[in-house]
């Protein structure tokens, strides 16, 4: 029982307190163990429509798992600005998920609504998902299995863990949940 309380509180105190983790691919990284590309994935979005991610085909993408009871919940906001600012440049997409500290219970419809009322949000969500374990979807699985990926290892930590796609599908950075969306480090990465 200690062991299960411990880790997602050291989870919570790392996320809360960790460093802004920026993890990029390598330079003469060997990408000859990437068994999947990012456009090849098809997922739900959160009312149900099935989403073909070769339609991001030549755009940026930032993945963003997300969550409606966290102390970073208010990167919605961000997310949001990052969208109509920047949309030209950036895609985002929000997969909520309920893996830490279970502060996202609700239902998809619920989840949609809370973003709308909340935040306004217009950029894409998708269906509720896990994205760490063996339960994650494949889509996580790949963000964080360097051997589908080619260089990538992280998984999230927390809610609000950001990876950028570049425009031919390759996984490119990892960005820590206290990294803003609106902060120097996305704003640089999508130029």
């Amino acid at each position: 029982m200690i062991k299960l309380i411990a880790i997602p509180f050291l989870s919570m105190l790392s996320a809360c307190f960790g460093t802004h983790t920026v993890k990029s691919k390598p330079l003469t990284d060997n990408n000859m163990s990437i068994t999947k590309n990012f456009h090849e994935f098809k997922m739900k979005s959160i009312d149900g429509e099935v989403i073909d991610f070769s339609k991001y085909k030549g755009k940026k993408v930032l993945l963003v798992n997300t969550a409606s009871e966290c102390g970073y919940t208010p990167q919605y906001k961000d997310l949001e600005e990052l969208n109509k600012k920047y949309g030209d440049k950036v895609v985002i997409l929000g997969f909520p998920a309920n893996n830490f500290g279970g502060q996202e219970p609700g239902s998809n419809k619920e989840i949609a609504g809370f973003c709308q009322k909340n935040y306004g949000v217009t950029f894409q969500l998708f269906e509720k998902v896990d994205v760490v374990g063996d339960q994650a979807c494949d889509l996580y699985k790949w963000l964080w299995t360097k051997e589908q990926n080619g260089w990538n290892s992280q998984e999230p930590k927390w809610n609000f863990n950001k990876y950028l796609i570049d425009e031919n599908g390759q996984l490119v950075k990892y960005f820590a949940s206290s990294v803003k969306p609106m902060g120097p480090e996305i704003l640089e990465a999508i130029k």
